[in-house]
């Protein structure tokens, strides 16, 4: 609670902006206009239109390509929507290709969605959600040799008689 004086009144209180009031707000659409292009990565928490090209890496809550929009460079998104292209990976819970979209690069997603005609050179990775967990996350397995199990090389060649 604040506390506000009027002059010639008592205080009165008011109560606090609600932190969380930001949040509940619509946020607007950056809109990135056909003829415009941005050498440089890109990071919010908002809404992405493009329609000009992006050369770097974006990290937004939701993206929209447009016919003309054109990304070079890894995406992560709650949501991507793809009319046009997208030359690198894409990261997202939601994806879905339209028509006139093309992809080359592997997608990483929860949901993925693709119209007649859409164009995909890559590998659909789904994401991995443990057992008795809400959360997402995705399942990576490395391997490494271990130096005892490998065959060790004789120390001098021998000779075949």
């Amino acid at each position: 609670m604040l506390k506000t004086e009027t002059p010639g009144q008592s205080p009165a209180t008011v109560p606090a902006s609600d932190p969380n009031a930001a949040a509940r707000k619509q946020k607007a659409t950056t809109v990135l206009a056909e003829s415009m292009t941005i050498e440089g990565g890109i990071i919010g928490d908002g809404e992405l239109h493009v329609d000009g090209v992006v050369r770097g890496d974006i990290k937004v809550a939701k993206l929209t390509i447009g016919e003309s929009g054109c990304v070079e460079g890894s995406i992560m998104a709650e949501a991507v929507e793809n009319r046009g292209r997208i030359i690198g990976t894409v990261t997202a819970k939601q994806v879905r290709l339209y028509a006139s979209a093309y992809v080359d690069g592997d997608i990483t997603h929860e949901q993925l969605a693709m119209e007649i005609g859409a164009f995909f050179q890559g590998r659909s990775l789904k994401f991995q959600r443990p057992a008795g967990s809400s959360s997402t996350s995705t399942t990576t397995t490395t391997v490494t040799s271990q130096p005892s199990a490998l065959p060790k090389p004789d120390p001098e060649p021998k000779a075949i008689a």
